[in-house]
């Protein structure tokens, strides 16, 4: 419970009961997690205080959020310690027959040279396919 408090407290995030609640569940998936996700697994709390939640995570780097392959946002924890540096990004894959989002920690999103003028805020890559399990 006390390296919960201290991450959300590291990311200037005041740990209530709902935040703390939901960043325990995050911690559990092995994968990017759903609105809907959560939900399921938060019977406790109604969607919209999860939304709340979720929306205050990504505006303080607790969580990156981006467009899965069913068109839904998916969030999964940023492992930056304060202010998010966005060097953990890297690309997902979503399988197209069992739905499910993977994390490709080892494929890294590189530098893109941007026109003058440009600043990226963040960048996203979703590969859609099947995974090994689909494969078989």
């Amino acid at each position: 419970m006390e390296a919960i408090i201290n991450r959300l407290q590291q990311k200037g995030v005041k740990p209530t009961s709902n935040r703390i609640l939901v960043l325990k569940e995050l911690l559990r998936f092995s994968a990017p997690a759903s609105l809907s996700d959560l939900e399921k697994r938060l019977s406790t709390m109604d969607k919209s205080s999860i939304f709340r939640v979720l929306t205050l995570f990504h505006k303080h780097d607790v969580v990156h959020a981006f467009q899965d392959g069913r068109g839904t946002l998916s969030y999964e924890l940023c492992e930056s310690e304060g202010e998010c540096t966005h060097d953990d990004h890297h690309v997902h894959f979503f399988c197209e027959r069992c739905q499910q989002t993977f994390c490709l920690d080892h494929v890294h999103l590189s530098q893109f040279n941007l026109p003058e003028g440009f600043t990226a805020s963040s960048a996203s890559f979703v590969i859609k396919g099947l995974c090994a399990k689909c494969n078989e």
